[in-house]
């Protein structure tokens, strides 16, 4: 799959910082990730604490390519941001999905999956599949 047609994944959290740190580290340890469309979506647009519907929509817009766009959100109200999104129809790229992932290790699943050029249903499945990692 090209470049062009390649998922993008977008990085909703409450903090602007966490959303651009995780973005950073997925694509550093993707190695090849680089050329995946990542965009973190943290914070308001004043900076503060919280989640913007403005801020995602906009993320995914930069990052669509065609092919889908995974959405990954670390606590509540970011779940429900992207969900009044998803419900509004006309504010996300089509086939945006929103991903049910824990979010540092489902981003960089995801992205890693992104790299190799699968699909949305793959990329959101590996990103899932992330729940699963054991630390023991």
């Amino acid at each position: 799959m090209s470049e062009e047609k390649r998922v993008g994944i977008v990085l909703v959290s409450h903090s602007a910082a966490v959303a651009a740190s995780v973005a950073e580290l997925a694509r550093g340890l993707a190695g090849a990730g680089a050329s995946v469309p990542v965009a973190p979506a943290g914070g308001t647009e004043d900076g503060g604490l919280g989640t913007s519907a403005e801020l995602i929509s906009a993320a995914a817009a930069s990052v669509d390519r065609g092919a889908g766009v995974a959405v990954l959100t670390d606590l509540g109200s970011a779940v429900l941001t992207v969900k009044a999104l998803l419900a509004e129809g006309d504010e996300l790229p089509a086939d945006t999905r929103l991903v049910d992932a824990p979010f540092v290790e489902g981003a960089v699943a995801a992205v890693v999956t992104a790299s190799t050029g699968a699909d949305l249903t793959a990329v959101a499945a590996a990103a899932s599949e992330a729940y699963t990692y054991r630390k023991e």
